[in-house]
């Protein structure tokens, strides 16, 4: 394997791990927010995702830091990608309750 093909492959892992961290954040805080033992969730969950990516960052990097740079490159832009993709729109946002106004 040549090595931009090496290196493209590095930030393709890298955009995948990114999506499995922070959409598995977004998942677990769902899931959270209606659970009864919601901290046995985020702490599992944590615990399986840095797990996950620290693994994919040590296997994809290897003793090349160009390619750890790039999988870097690629789990920061999943990021940006899962915050488009899981902001509400302004339009599902409930209005705003208007303030009371007190007597004088």
């Amino acid at each position: 394997m040549n090595d931009a093909t090496a290196l493209l492959l590095a930030g393709a892992a890298g955009i995948i791990l990114g999506t499995i961290f922070f959409g598995g954040l977004w998942w677990t805080v769902r899931q959270g927010i209606s659970s009864k033992r919601a901290s046995l969730w985020f702490a599992s969950s944590l615990l399986l995702r840095i797990a996950i990516v620290l693994s994919g960052l040590y296997l994809v990097g290897g003793r090349d830091w160009r390619r750890l740079a790039l999988c870097l490159v690629g789990f920061a832009l999943a990021r940006l990608a899962v915050l488009a993709l899981t902001r509400p729109s302004p339009l599902a946002q409930p209005s705003q309750p208007a303030k009371a106004s007190h007597a004088p």
